[in-house]
Parts: structure tokens; sequence; C-alpha cells
């Protein structure tokens, strides 16, 4: 896949993932996810995948500190419902990086052991947009995302949609929609509250 460069530059997610261990992946567990990774599962870019990618980043750093996050004992907490906004978006990103589902995902092995089911919960009754909550600990981090602080996604899309739009601002959107998503990057301490 041919993709933009800047997204070499965007800090991997890394983690460790003791179902990944036990069946074999590789011999040590730990998995890495880049933004293009994300960006191929979600099938594009834009402020909402960037947002939960940070989200994710932002969140499991303060969540685990200089330890590997553990892919798979993490439960996430969306105040949004799927379908209200771009939740939905945000949960598919947060379930690929983390391994929490709904009902949908690994019932784990008959011990019971890598249970992914129920570890991530929707129109969650909780102050932050998304809450991580370490399974081993119970420690919690709330994590909120505000990219208006720094771009308008929406007016960046209208430009482009309005029925009156210029031929060069249709042309030229894709290029200003991936500057919107690089600049939230750059300013992901700008946009990410840990709460």
């Amino acid at each position: 896949m041919k993709y933009l460069s800047f997204f070499d530059d965007i800090e991997k997610i890394v983690l460790y993932d003791d179902l990944s261990k036990f069946l074999g992946v590789n011999d040590d567990g730990i998995l890495d996810f880049s933004y293009a990774d994300i960006v191929k599962s979600a099938g594009h870019s834009c402020g909402t995948v960037s947002g939960a990618y940070l989200i994710a980043l932002k969140g499991l750093k303060a969540l685990y500190g200089d330890t590997l996050p553990q892919r798979g004992e993490i439960k996430v907490e969306i105040k949004k419902s799927p379908t209200e906004e771009n939740a939905g978006v945000v949960g598919c990103v947060l379930s690929n990086i983390t391994g929490a589902t709904t009902d949908y995902g690994f019932g784990g092995i008959p011990t019971g052991k890598y249970k992914r089911r129920e570890l991530l919960f929707y129109s969650a009754d909780i102050e932050s947009d998304v809450c991580f909550t370490r399974l081993d600990t119970g420690k919690k981090v709330g994590v909120n995302y505000r990219p208006q602080r720094v771009v308008n996604p929406m007016a960046i899309l209208m430009s482009a949609i309005k029925a009156d739009a210029k031929k060069e601002d249709i042309e030229s959107f894709p290029v200003r929609f991936q500057e919107m998503v690089k600049t939230v990057f750059d300013n992901a301490d700008k946009v990410i509250d840990i709460v």
C-alpha cells in the first residue's frame, strides 16, 4: 500500500498480547500497530481515525506508564452510542488496538482465559469521551479528543461537497484533508486531554 510519508513519522503503539504468544504468532507476544495499519483496517484516514489512534496512544501510555499495555486485558468504555456521530469508528479502532470487543470477539479458550468479549462498551456512564481500565489493577484513565482546537475537518469537507464548490477546491480536497490529519498528529498534546 502506498500511503503518505507522514504516516511513518507517527509513533507506533506497542503492546504485549499473551494470546499471540500462546498461539505461536510470535515468540515474545509483542505487537505493534502503526497508523498505516489502522488506516488499512478503517479503509481511510480522517480526523476521527487519527483521533482514535491518539486516544489509544496517549491513553494507554497514561494507563501503563513505562510498561507495555496488556492487549486483551483492557476494558474500553465509550461515552457515545456506536451510531452517535462517529463513535462506532472510534470503537473499531480501539478494538483493533486493545483487542476489546462487545459481544462479537474471541470467546477465549476452554479455561476462559483470553476472552475478548464484553470488554468494549458504548453509551457508557463516564465523564470523558473514552475510559480505559486495567483488568489487573482496576486503574482507570479518561481521555478526551478535541480536534477543533487546531483544525476544522467539517469546513474542509464542506468546501469540496457544497453545491457551489469550485473545481480547485474539489481537486485540492484530498491533499488539504490529509494535511488536516497531519496537523492533528503534529498537535497531539493540544487535542488530547488525559483526565
